[in-house]
């Protein structure tokens, strides 16, 4: 008998796991992908003798991890390591460094002149975002919903305790627990995480704070975030997997309730019996399959997460003021500032910023006694700011104020400077609007509000990746990679 053929759109991190799962149920596999190499934003840059990871620079809910080699049939392709402390935290115009560990007792030293009585107040946050957290990723996260009443009577089975925190901001939730301004600020950063702000997401992602702090943690891979991907290249390499790269499909050939083929930029057909869309699903539905509930100007109004300004820089000397993992806050304006970006209402002289220094960890990214520094500064996409002309202005204010924070003239020292601003990140990996994370987490597009991995009209094309279900993140998409499989298994018959 003639295996089935599954045809992969994007070889992201989604893309990758789902081929794998599929190669080990039997199907013959096939990948296209946009850009030059595999990862999607789980990619790598390498300039003048420095290797950067190009986004994500952790991970966490590792667990998720072990459950895809095992349904995957493969090894684990890559090492790591928990991270402890997390990272450190500084506010301009102060000298003070916060940093974060899981340990409480280390913790509790970090804030308990701002914040009298934090470990009982922090023990009391974690306990609640924990006992939300084991009923969400049980109940919700980790399912696959038929409907939108589906989802809907899901949710209803969640105990009423929760409800709150449906309605509740993350930052409202965090208020409640903490009276000082820095304590709030720093343990409301996991909302950047789904490229949102804690004022805009819903407090049922204080479960992050859980996971960072008490659950599984974060975790660094040896060698750098892109070891992830080689590793499962590799095994896709085994797996006889081929992987088409340069291919930006633009159309279809289908009729009735089946797909048969793809259509590239170039005209060319690719043809299969399933196909698994790990491109943007929202986007793809409406720009390929031309869905007028998707189109852009329907697009545009839904809400979709921050747009990624990076900079990747090759510094001469070692930085001794600085951690793996870091975040440049400002002065007191958390709030307006955090408002006001989405929108680009805000400066982007002074903004806020993550830096990852991954030399610290892996050192054989950088010349010896030199370090590589990946920059992260969170700012409108496409639709709110539509021109980057004054990225190179903005990069040197950057690199200004982290000169001043750590004491160390990164300018004077640079011998590699990339900057890349979100036309960039949509033109590299097709992101809609620049849009870091895909669309974003506020209740009405979450679960059987998100656009489904199943898609409406033909019944051999499914989808997976951060704009479906279950969301934006590594362990979600690994998370995503699994639901869509499930929902082939239980549906292929049906064809």
């Amino acid at each position: 008998m003639t295996a089935r053929k599954a045809l992969v759109v994007g070889a992201g991190l989604g893309g990758l796991a789902t081929a794998l799962r599929l190669r080990r149920r039997g199907y013959e596999v096939e990948m296209v992908e946009m850009y030059k190499q595999a990862g999607g934003r789980l990619n790598q840059l390498v300039a003048d003798g420095f290797t950067f990871d190009m986004a994500p620079t952790f991970f966490s809910m590792s667990y998720h991890f072990d459950e895809f080699v095992r349904d995957a049939g493969i090894e684990m392709p890559f090492r790591f390591v928990k991270i402890d402390p997390l990272y450190r935290v500084n506010f301009r115009g102060s000298d003070r460094w916060y940093t974060i560990y899981r340990d409480l007792d280390k913790l509790s030293h970090q804030f308990e002149d701002i914040e009298p009585g934090f470990r009982e107040r922090m023990e009391r946050f974690l306990a609640s975002a924990g006992a939300l957290f084991d009923d969400i990723e049980k109940g919700v996260l980790s399912k696959n919903f038929r409907s939108l009443p589906d989802f809907l009577f899901q949710m209803t089975r969640l105990p009423l305790k929760h409800v709150p925190k449906i309605l509740r901001s993350v930052w409202s939730e965090m208020s409640r627990y903490f009276t000082s301004y820095e304590v709030r600020v720093i343990f409301s950063l996991v909302s950047f995480f789904l490229g949102a702000t804690p004022f805009d997401t819903p407090a049922v992602y204080s479960i992050l704070s859980y996971t960072e702090m008490v659950h599984d943690g974060y975790h660094n891979v040896e060698g750098g975030m892109y070891r992830i991907v080689e590793g499962l290249l590799r095994e896709a390499d085994r797996a006889g997997i081929k992987i088409h790269y340069n291919v930006t499909i633009s159309g279809f050939d289908g009729s009735g309730k089946r797909n048969t083929a793809f259509i590239d930029t170039l005209g060319r057909r690719w043809d299969a019996d399933i196909f698994v869309v790990n491109a943007d699903a929202a986007m793809f539905r409406g720009r390929v399959f031309r869905r007028t509930a998707f189109s852009d100007e329907k697009l545009d109004r839904m809400q979709w997460t921050l747009a990624p300004f990076t900079m990747y820089l090759g510094v001469k000397g070692k930085m001794e003021n600085i951690h793996h993992h870091n975040y440049f806050l400002g002065e007191g304006d958390y709030e307006p500032y955090s408002k006001g970006i989405f929108r680009n209402r805000v400066s982007l002289d002074k903004p806020y910023y993550y830096v990852n220094a991954n030399a610290i960890f892996n050192p054989q990214s950088a010349p010896p006694g030199c370090e590589n520094i990946f920059i992260l500064v969170p700012v409108p996409d496409l639709r709110f700011k539509p021109d980057w002309s004054d990225r190179e202005r903005i990069a040197d204010a950057v690199i200004s104020d982290l000169s001043a924070r750590t004491g160390h003239n990164v300018e004077a020292n640079l011998m590699t400077r990339v900057v890349l601003d979100p036309a960039d990140w949509q033109n590299m990996f097709g992101l809609y609007r620049g849009s870091g994370l895909g669309l974003g987490h506020k209740m009405t597009q979450v679960g059987g509000f998100r656009p489904s991995n199943r898609d409406e009209v033909f019944s051999n094309v499914w989808y997976t990746g951060a704009s479906t279900v279950p969301g934006t993140g590594l362990p979600m998409v690994i998370i995503s990679s699994k639901l869509t499989v499930q929902r082939i298994d239980n549906e292929i018959d049906t064809l």
